[in-house]
């Protein structure tokens, strides 16, 4: 299960008068720890913005983040209550789960929740709220990264090097 930390990242931008502005972003990222939350925070951030801050860094409790391929980029909290039947107290149980999905409006949110959770009956979808996040970064293993790209390791490269001199 990921591990997700919510980073806020505050920095000054000059607007047409002239006069600087302050600029809030929050953005989440998948990591093992605090420090390596943070090391991914300042890898993402620092190409796009120069002089900026982290103001705080703090775990999400998500059960799910869902990455529609509408391409929008306005990211919608939802809670969802998954609700079973307990034998022993014979009542029903809601068991809240937080998730995350990224849609154009609310609507679609709640249509993209429906179709990723199923037609059951066994839940609702109690909230949708719209986040402040910009960006998603989970997190994409290092041999993961080599298979998706054009990478090789570096011994096979250079093994090829040496067969092309000798011939």
């Amino acid at each position: 299960m990921a591990t997700w930390y919510l980073g806020k990242i505050r920095y000054q931008k000059e607007d047409e008068a002239g006069s600087l502005k302050t600029i809030n972003e929050a953005y989440l990222v998948d990591a093992v720890s605090y420090t390596e939350a943070e090391a991914r925070m300042f890898e993402i951030v620092a190409s796009n913005t120069p002089d900026f801050q982290l103001t705080n860094l703090s775990k999400m409790k998500l059960s799910e983040v869902f990455f529609e391929e509408s391409g929008s980029e306005i990211w919608y909290k939802a809670k969802v209550q998954y609700i079973s039947f307990d034998e022993k107290t014979q009542k029903e149980k809601k068991t809240p789960h937080i998730m995350l999905i990224n849609a154009e409006n609310p609507k679609d949110t709640f249509e993209a929740l429906t179709k990723h959770l199923g037609n059951l009956n066994d839940y609702q979808i109690t909230d949708i709220n719209i986040t402040t996040i910009l960006e998603v970064c989970p997190y994409i293993p290092e041999n993961e990264l080599l298979k998706k790209g054009n990478f090789r390791p570096v011994a096979e490269v250079l093994a090829e090097q040496e067969a092309v001199a000798e011939a």
